[in-house]
């Protein structure tokens, strides 16, 4: 089988921790200039917007140099540019540092900061923050949690080995655990395991459950409960890594998790910079063999959820 040739390294630094875009130029159509393909390919960019970066030099080659707008249409030819990004809301909480060495950084992760750029959330998110603070450039994300979910990440060091721990997750070699806090409810036999299929479209905001084999494996159980509240605090256990997995499955067996603006039902959105009632799920634990050095790694999340500590504070 014949190995893929990687591309050429970004002759562009980062800016705020974020790659410049690598554009491949296709191997055929009907463009004479690199303009024309531009123009046609970042329409959505707006009128004039390509032919600014084009007078501003904003489009390089791999030797670094700007690429003249009037330069003519290479096949597999790379071009390079930073896009503009959008201002953001600076998500207000620390993003602490678990464990650091030369292969890996393990962080403890707010809610409410994504784990790598996406959609509008692209300078502030736990990647770029963390390759900016730790001076990193070549960091980068083992797995992901979600925006709302705070706790334990896995990032690693060096792209080399990247595939090597994504490869831990892909084949079910890290025990996970999550703690949430939802609704207390006395007829709810646990522990138990909730199998199911979810199916998440795109587009669509909330996963569903569907009929046919199940996908999903969480093992659910009570840690503690409060009566005055009405509260119960969880310990969830994913056998799979379904898209809101956790979330689905609390869902479904009665006691959704608090703060979800999705299950049971998708909430209207609220305003940027509105940082209260955060989804009460946190990853707790990872724990795993390191694929590289052969050590036992085992971390935990020094985070508590503030539904249980300060029920009154979280629901202000």
């Amino acid at each position: 089988m014949r190995r893929r040739t990687p591309p050429p390294p970004s002759p562009l630094p980062q800016r705020d921790g974020i790659d410049a875009v690598r554009v491949r130029l296709p191997a055929d159509g009907p463009w004479a200039t690199v303009r024309e393909h531009l123009t046609e390919r970042l329409s959505g960019a707006g009128a004039g917007v390509v032919d600014g970066m084009f007078d501003a030099g904003l489009f390089v080659g791999v030797d670094g140099r700007p690429v003249a707008g009037d330069a003519p249409y290479e096949p597999g030819m790379f071009v390079w540019f930073h896009r503009e990004l959008p201002a953001e809301v600076p998500v207000p909480f620390p993003l602490e540092v678990v464990h650091r060495d030369d292969h890996i950084v393990v962080v403890d992760k707010p809610h409410f900061l994504a784990t790598t750029p996406r959609g509008g959330h692209i300078t502030q998110t736990a990647l770029a923050r963390l390759r900016r603070e730790l001076g990193l450039p070549r960091l980068g994300a083992a797995h992901r949690l979600d925006r709302l979910t705070a706790g334990l990440v896995l990032f690693t060091v060096r792209p080399e080995e990247r595939g090597a721990y994504q490869g831990l997750f892909a084949d079910r070699r890290v025990r996970k655990e999550y703690e949430a806090v939802a609704p207390y409810d006395a007829a709810l036999a646990l522990p138990r395991t909730v199998r199911s299929r979810i199916l998440k479209e795109r587009g669509v905001l909330a996963a569903r459950e569907i009929d046919g084999e199940p996908n999903a494996v969480t093992r659910v159980e009570l840690l503690a409960h409060r009566p005055d509240r009405g509260l119960g605090r969880y310990l969830l256990v994913p056998g799979t890594g379904q898209t809101h997995q956790l979330r689905v499955h609390m869902s479904a067996l009665g006691v959704p998790i608090l703060g979800d603006p999705l299950y049971p039902e998708v909430a209207a959105p609220v305003p940027a910079g509105d940082f209260r009632r955060p989804l009460q799920l946190l990853a707790r634990e990872l724990a795993f063999t390191d694929p590289v050095t052969g050590r036992e790694h085992r971390f935990r999340s020094g985070r508590s959820l503030a539904a249980w500590t300060a029920y009154e504070d979280w629901a202000a």
